[in-house]
């Protein structure tokens, strides 16, 4: 086997292991420790391929989220209304999520309690998920009249803005000391009447189209 194989089959078995380890727990309760030993790596092996906790754990982000954009492209999603569209994506995400629990674990980590030393870095990391779904939200919006005044670009600004508040409301609930397990659901369980709410407002037009 030559060297450059051989290092490259050492990385994936440390990657393995750190995968087993991030997947199941929290940044902060997950250890290089605990993964040479899960693994039985020896520290010094691991330290060779990789800098050390923080290099693990954006590598095994980016496996995550590779996967995941990878999985909701392959699935040829065709709607003609907003709703229903919105819904399909969410349902594509969501069994991805439910069929991976490794990867939903590291995903959902990043959503409500990413480390604060590697936000940059996740947002980079996050990139073509964030793409992927903003090409979505594109085409849920092509099947909208839009208000006057009111661009598809706006309109998607507008998304991304709400959809980033709306998790950063559930990192604030995280930093007071929330169950991570409930928030969660929680998230999860308002995502839907969140992007409702995003298409259609949460107010009925009055009479006569007059706001007051």
């Amino acid at each position: 086997m030559k060297q450059q194989e051989k290092t490259q089959k050492t990385r994936e078995r440390i990657l393995h292991a750190a995968l087993a380890e991030f997947g199941s727990k929290s940044y902060d309760a997950a250890s290089v420790n605990s993964i040479c030993e899960a693994g039985q790596i020896p520290k010094g092996l691991l330290y060779h391929n990789f800098k050390g906790k923080d290099d693990l754990y954006l590598n095994c982000v980016k496996i995550c989220y590779d996967a995941m954009t990878d999985s909701l492209k392959s699935q040829a999603l065709a709607f003609q209304d907003a709703k229903e569209g919105m819904q399909q994506i969410l349902m594509a995400r969501q069994k991805f999520l439910a069929e991976n629990p490794c990867y939903a674990n590291i995903f959902f980590n990043t959503v409500i309690q990413p480390p604060r030393h590697l936000v940059r870095e996740l947002a980079q990391m996050r990139k073509g998920l964030d793409d992927y779904f903003s090409q979505c939200c594109l085409d849920v919006l092509d099947c909208l009249t839009l208000r006057d005044g009111i661009t598809k670009e706006a309109a998607l600004e507008y998304f991304l803005m709400t959809s980033e508040m709306f998790n950063g409301y559930f990192q604030k609930k995280a930093e007071q000391g929330g169950d991570f397990r409930e928030l969660i659901q929680d998230h999860e369980g308002r995502l839907s009447s969140i992007f409702d709410i995003m298409l259609y407002g949460i107010a009925k037009e009055p009479p006569g189209g007059r706001r007051t």
